[in-house]
């Protein structure tokens, strides 16, 4: 299961009522295929994932796999904090059509969380998971940090995929890559590493903000593999600001709004998140202008 490319962690659309609005969803979908992505994830971080009940995150599953059609690939964040209901959700997505599974280290009892309790966690799933599963490594929410000797571990079991690395650290990526199995496939998790990661040898990155600039996310790659690496690194470095600001800084609520700049629907945050106030509003324009992207 390789993936290839810029893959939006997709926006969840709510409308005013705190309601899902699948329409706007599959406007979004619509607009990222024509772009050129062909891979999605569903309930990722940014798809505000934790807010989402069961029911809607197998609606927007059912709905994803049933619009971009065979050629994509749909991933899935289907990680929980047990290993029971991890795979329980897994294997209820893989019923719907999904493609791979990508798993959060459960973090809420973190200090239990070793290596080994990991390893077990991972290799129960992936032994009985009816589709492929990819580690997710993202320290900033869990507040656990991925190792290589875990990476080296678990690349060896022919149900584990890969993994996506949001920690945003390239030496760790390059120590994973040299302690990786030879068909593990290392995602970065953010835009603000794609260049470096394309330079050494990454393939696909899941990105926010491949949901706003998913055409200029693809383009970088394009212009590196075509070897117009100047090109490339000037583009990456117009988009970096932008993902400092909307991804970095300000987070959901900002990353919606930078999409209703762009044309893709990304509707209200749910609460308790809140919206941008208009000077972040004013932080997002500013950024995306800098861009050239308004």
């Amino acid at each position: 299961m390789n993936f290839s490319g810029p893959i939006p962690p997709m926006v969840t659309p709510f409308d005013a009522s705190g309601a899902l609005d699948l329409a706007a969803h599959l406007h979004n979908l619509q607009h990222w295929m024509t772009a050129g992505l062909n891979g999605f994830l569903v309930m990722g971080s940014n798809s505000e994932a934790a807010y989402l009940d069961e029911s809607e995150k197998l609606e927007l599953i059912r709905e994803t796999v049933a619009l971009t059609g065979k050629d994509s690939r749909v991933l899935v964040g289907t990680g929980m904090e047990s290993t029971r209901a991890t795979l329980s959700l897994t294997n209820k997505a893989a019923a719907l059509g999904a493609h791979a599974a990508l798993l959060l280290t459960p973090f809420y009892y973190r200090e239990a969380m070793s290596e080994q309790v990991l390893i077990r966690h991972f290799f129960e799933i992936a032994d009985h998971s009816d589709i492929p599963i990819l580690l997710y490594n993202v320290p900033k929410y869990t507040g656990i940090n991925v190792t290589p000797a875990l990476v080296r571990e678990i690349s060896q079991h022919p149900n584990i995929t890969g993994m996506k690395d949001s920690s945003g650290n390239i030496g760790q990526l390059i120590q994973f890559q040299a302690v990786a199995a030879e068909d593990f496939q290392i995602l970065v998790g953010t835009a603000a590493v794609w260049y470096p990661a394309l330079d050494l040898g990454v393939e696909a990155g899941i990105m926010a903000l491949a949901n706003l600039a998913p055409a200029e996310c693809l383009q970088v790659q394009q212009l590196f593999a075509a070897g117009e690496k100047e090109k490339a690194k000037a583009l990456y470095r117009k988009l970096v600001p932008v993902n400092a600001i909307v991804t970095g800084k300000l987070g959901v609520a900002a990353l919606k709004y930078a999409c209703e700049l762009r044309g893709i629907k990304g509707g209200m945050v749910r609460k308790p998140l809140a919206e941008l106030t208009d000077p972040e509003k004013k932080l997002v324009e500013k950024a995306l202008e800098g861009a050239d992207l308004i």
